[in-house]
């Protein structure tokens, strides 16, 4: 068995053929496509953020209404770039979406990847300390966050409170129990994927990372998995970590899918350097589902995981996309055994 969840990107866009063509309707079209996965069976809604882009940004409000709206389904990120974000507002905004959940958000983080703006998160007031990178700043800001997650008082009381408190230093509010084990870090390298292990995080792998090898995407990202488990376990953390990997996959069952996907674009890995790092982009999947289970079956770092994120594209609007969904759910993962 796999847990099997969607990753949205809103995009929206007033292009022609967009369905989604405001910021509104990638919040409600975002929330709308959750109730209808969570009704397929899915286990998962997962969303990127980006700033200064037409796209889904800050995602506490977001999350929140999908936790109202639904009842099973993990709702989560994939992920935050932490350059951007107080980890002190952070804890209060994740406490109250989770509490809002029931206790089933899943926060995905990561040191960011190129944005749109030159150093965006100066704009937002930050700078990285002196002698330091952006990428420690970012990570510094993710312990601060743990920390803060555990729920442990930190803050001296006022002796005249307005309100009365509790004895002892005080935590920040509302805490969510349970949240510093569904932190998740996007590890783009496997030295980064064992720093997430050596502070306890989940592990989310991409479509994208470093090239450390030469080798297949696949063959590399499942490395990054064990090398990822390997130092969860001689950390000597007591509870099984998960995994996530991303992929777009595309089961051609219509005319639609075939029009829009049955050219095997991307069916390749691609080769290219971002932040002056080669990288490796992982390969699309797109093909009848008998070939389709074939084709993932080969895919180590899937195997290797045990949850799937597939990146949908959602401007093609929501009820193609609950097909899309659907398709992998009926008619690919059976025959994987993930169903």
């Amino acid at each position: 068995m796999k847990k099997i969840g969607f990753l949205s990107f809103g995009h929206w866009s007033p292009a022609p053929g967009s369905q989604t063509r405001t910021a509104g309707d990638a919040l409600l079209q975002s929330i709308d496509l959750a109730v209808a996965a969570e009704e397929l069976g899915a286990d998962g809604a997962y969303f990127r953020v980006h700033h200064f882009a037409r796209q889904l940004a800050s995602p506490f409000p977001l999350l929140a209404a999908i936790g109202a709206r639904t009842k099973r389904i993990e709702t989560g990120t994939a992920v935050i770039d932490m350059r951007y974000e107080n980890p002190f507002y952070m804890a209060e905004d994740a406490g109250a979406a989770d509490l809002i959940a029931g206790g089933r958000l899943q926060l995905g983080l990561s040191r960011g990847s190129p944005e749109q703006v030159i150093d965006g998160w100066r704009y937002f007031g930050y700078r990285p300390a002196e002698g330091k990178t952006e990428s420690d700043m970012a990570r510094e800001r993710t312990q601060t966050l743990l920390k803060l997650l555990e729920g442990q008082g930190f803050a001296e009381p006022n002796p005249q409170p307005m309100f009365p408190n509790p004895p002892g230093l005080l935590r920040l509010e509302p805490h969510a129990e349970g949240l510093r084990d569904r932190i998740w870090w996007g590890a783009a390298s496997d030295s980064t994927a064992v720093w997430a292990a050596v502070l306890g995080m989940n592990l989310q792998s991409s479509t994208l990372k470093t090239d450390e090898s030469g080798e297949p995407f696949h063959v590399q990202q499942a490395r990054q998995i064990r090398a990822y488990r390997d130092a969860w376990k001689e950390a000597g953390h007591t509870r099984t970590p998960r995994v996530s990997v991303s992929r777009s996959i595309f089961a051609l069952t219509s005319d639609e899918d075939r029009a829009y996907f049955g050219r095997g674009g991307d069916a390749r890995d691609q080769v290219g350097v971002i932040d002056r790092t080669r990288s490796i982009f992982g390969r699309n999947y797109a093909a009848e589902p008998d070939e389709l289970i074939r084709l993932l079956a080969e895919d180590e770092a899937i195997a290797e995981a045990d949850t799937l994120l597939l990146t949908v594209p959602n401007q093609l609007g929501v009820d193609y996309n609950v097909h899309v969904i659907e398709n992998i759910l009926k008619h690919v993962a059976p025959g994987l055994g993930w169903r």
